[in-house]
């Protein structure tokens, strides 16, 4: 089993992201969402990333592009998210944007299904 690791976009920008289901928020590098919107939160959360401890205390909302297929979510600046099979990571996508999109994971073939971003239809209750 392999960890997907895929070239995608943030913004408009170049950027390398890790699919991980065992995380629960997804997170971007700072330097990518600079112009995001961003909102405080009432009661920080503290998640350990990467071997270092975070305190969430702002979200942001960003626009990105999966194989050139659209996506909204929300998501937690950091300064660094950390490196994984020798890259760089600039996002980690996490199990609550990759629900919403209804993204799964293949880790034998290292391939993602999204079928939910090329649909971009849901039902909610």
């Amino acid at each position: 089993m392999a960890r997907i690791i895929k070239a995608i976009e943030i913004e408009g920008q170049a950027a390398v992201a890790l699919f991980d289901t065992g995380a629960i928020y997804t997170y971007v590098r700072s330097h990518l969402v600079r112009e995001a919107p961003r909102r405080s939160v009432t009661r920080p959360a503290r998640v350990t990333l990467g071997g270092q401890d975070i305190e969430i205390r702002e979200l942001c909302l960003i626009e990105g592009k999966i194989e050139g297929l659209d996506f909204f979510a929300d998501a937690v600046p950091v300064d660094d998210i950390g490196h994984a099979n020798g890259h760089e990571l600039d996002v980690l996508i996490g199990a609550l944007s990759m629900e919403r999109w209804e993204i799964r994971l293949d880790p034998r073939s290292g391939t993602l299904d999204l079928e939910g971003l090329r649909r971009r239809e849901f039902t909610e209750f």
